[in-house]
């Protein structure tokens, strides 16, 4: 079929038409609450040199890339044109990552549709804020741990490279590089020689004392426990609110923000429990009631849907184990600060996360294809890795490279190996 066979060619006219469409809607790039902010640091940046100490310095990475475009003298079409490009490498290199990890052309094809056709992932490339950004590198690390699985050394500086971008474009940046770390660890785990293992994680305790200073640093202009007070569930929306059924005990003054923080949780447990909790279910839940109702049922019958499939997806194992770990912990660490903070008006925390969902969900459903023989030509390209299926009487090999001879399980269940190209 020929959509098929040009389905890059296919996915690219998508997506350009979705940035012209979003240009469109919102007549250009498209200035919110938080735009001035940042535009005015970027400002300072490249006329001054000027770095500021105070709360904008956690969002350093966004205002260096204003400022370079202010320098060039190409103002705010220059940012949004330069998001869209970098988000375009990420789109190509997120098809690409999940070619490399399905072994066929399918689930780069879902993963990607849904990423450019889900018009909340895309909305942030006209926006002036942090979000696109740090969706695009959240991309280009996935792809760039899957590379560096199969390309080498060098691969693993860029990897490293995109973890730095992401930590510096935005506060809740840590997530990524702290995924990306998870998943390191992951892959030394899985080695005969446990050294190296054992030495990473004994430079991690090393390196506890630093991550409480950055933390600390991170938290001091965040009034957490103010907003606690205020029972605030969402940001700035007092529609939704948890008013506390007994008193609260407030810290003592001259603590630390960490240990300020432990301590409000400590002596007011119910309290922080119910206010968690809620939080956890407004960011996974999506919708919101000043929604349009063709939104929701969009959220309801789609994204709902992917959420069902990345979590089978995930506790399969049917993909690299790492790289399953990469965005998994990505998407959990996101939702832990959500719980200990606050959620966003706009989604802002978990829209640039879906790309971890639509992975996962892709891939599942590749899987499902295959155990009912619906699709049969998976075929990875020379040094991808590949997964070995065995679902009870029906074994189904997805590469000739594979070391030993499927064998049924029993009962019939399904699990799945992975399978390292050159393996012996």
């Amino acid at each position: 079929m020929w959509l098929w066979r040009q389905q890059k060619v296919v996915l690219a006219v998508l997506w350009i038409l979705m940035q012209l469409s979003l240009l469109w809607q919102h007549h250009g790039p498209y200035y919110v609450n938080d735009s001035g902010r940042y535009l005015a640091y970027g400002r300072r940046i490249a006329e001054e040199w000027c770095f500021e100490h105070n709360h904008n310095l956690r969002y350093i990475g966004y205002p260096l890339f204003v400022s370079f475009w202010h320098w060039l003298g190409a103002g705010r079409w220059g940012i949004v044109l330069g998001q869209i490009g970098i988000a375009a490498l990420a789109t190509a290199c997120f098809y690409d990552a999940l070619r490399r990890l399905g072994g066929h052309r399918l689930p780069a094809l879902l993963g990607t549709a849904s990423l450019i056709l889900w018009r909340d992932t895309q909305q942030f490339n006209v926006y002036l804020l942090t979000e696109s950004l740090f969706q695009s590198y959240l991309i280009l690390s996935f792809w760039a741990l899957v590379r560096a699985h199969t390309s080498g050394k060098r691969s693993w500086i860029l990897f490293a490279l995109c973890l730095v971008l992401a930590f510096f474009s935005r506060p809740n940046g840590f997530v990524v590089p702290a995924a990306g770390v998870l998943a390191v660890l992951t892959l030394l785990r899985q080695q005969p020689d446990q050294r190296l293992y054992r030495r990473v994680l004994l430079l991690l305790v090393l390196l506890l004392p630093l991550i409480w200073l950055i933390l600390n640093k991170l938290l001091l202009t965040f009034t957490l426990v103010e907003t606690y007070l205020r029972g605030e569930i969402i940001y700035g929306y007092t529609a939704w609110v948890v008013e506390p059924t007994e008193p609260i005990q407030m810290p003592p003054d001259g603590l630390s923000p960490v240990i300020r923080l432990a301590y409000f949780i400590w002596h007011n447990p119910v309290f922080f429990t119910k206010l968690a909790l809620l939080k956890l279910v407004v960011f996974f839940g999506y919708a919101k009631t000043y929604y349009s109702w063709g939104h929701i049922l969009g959220i309801v019958s789609f994204i709902y849907p992917c959420y069902w499939l990345a979590f089978w997806g995930a506790r399969r194992h049917t993909i690299w184990q790492p790289a399953c770990v990469f965005l998994v912990s990505t998407v959990l660490l996101q939702a832990f600060v959500v719980m200990m903070t606050v959620e966003d008006w706009d989604v802002r925390f978990l829209v640039p996360l879906l790309p971890c969902i639509f992975a996962l969900a892709a891939l599942e459903i590749t899987r499902r294809l295959h155990v009912r023989n619906y699709i049969s030509d998976v075929q990875a390209p020379d040094n991808y890795p590949t997964t070995q299926y065995t679902t009870g009487h029906h074994a189904l090999r997805l590469s000739n490279r594979c070391p030993k001879p499927c064998q049924p399980c029993n009962p019939p269940v399904c699990t799945a190996t992975t399978v390292l190209s050159g393996a012996k």
